[in-house]
């Protein structure tokens, strides 16, 4: 509920992409022993709360769909990578048209860069999205951002410029999270 003195007691939200932000990109992972969880991660999600902020991860994960794991190793996996980092919640996407597993190989409204997964997490969450942030590193994670009307932020510690799938325009652009998490501003409280 918005306040006339323009504070809200709604709660915003730092999006995080998975792979290249807070983990090793390393292609398609299928076992949370390969996840390789950058060092810096826990402390980065850590701040990104204590500055008011939810940490929520959204994650295309199409390995799914194109058969190279399962949606149970998946999961295992998002409860390995939560327990590690201590992040809120993790919204993902199994689906890719191209894929081989039939039931996952559709179109979707959760695919980044469309916002499905965005939106399922403000509405679970009740989040204000006008003060949130959407960290990635690949153009799909950008063009959510922009989508969902977000400030964006690319990271160099995946992707990054070089390797961009198409152009984009992010708001801010890192080296990695903890300099994100370093410049994110503190909320102020209602």
């Amino acid at each position: 509920m918005n306040r006339e003195d323009g504070f809200t007691s709604r709660k915003p939200a730092v999006f995080l992409d998975r792979d290249g932000v807070l983990t090793r990109e390393k292609g398609y992972v299928g076992r949370w022993e390969d996840m390789e969880i950058f060092p810096y991660a826990k402390d980065c999600v850590s701040q990104i709360q204590s500055k008011g902020y939810y940490a929520i991860v959204v994650t295309n994960q199409s390995g799914v769909a194109r058969g190279y794991f399962t949606e149970i190793a998946l999961l295992s996996m998002n409860q390995f990578l939560k327990e590690e980092t201590g992040v809120d919640a993790i919204y993902y996407c199994p689906h890719c048209r191209q894929g081989i597993v039939p039931e996952y190989a559709v179109s979707c409204n959760c695919r980044k860069p469309a916002t499905g997964m965005m939106e399922k997490a403000c509405r679970e969450y009740d989040i204000d999205i006008t003060h949130s942030y959407m960290v990635g590193d690949r153009a799909c994670d950008i063009l959510m951002g922009k989508n969902a009307g977000l400030r964006t932020v690319l990271l160099e510690s995946g992707y990054g410029l070089e390797k961009l799938e198409e152009k984009v325009q992010p708001d801010y652009i890192f080296e990695d999270l903890q300099e994100f998490a370093a410049f994110l501003p503190q909320q102020r409280k209602a």
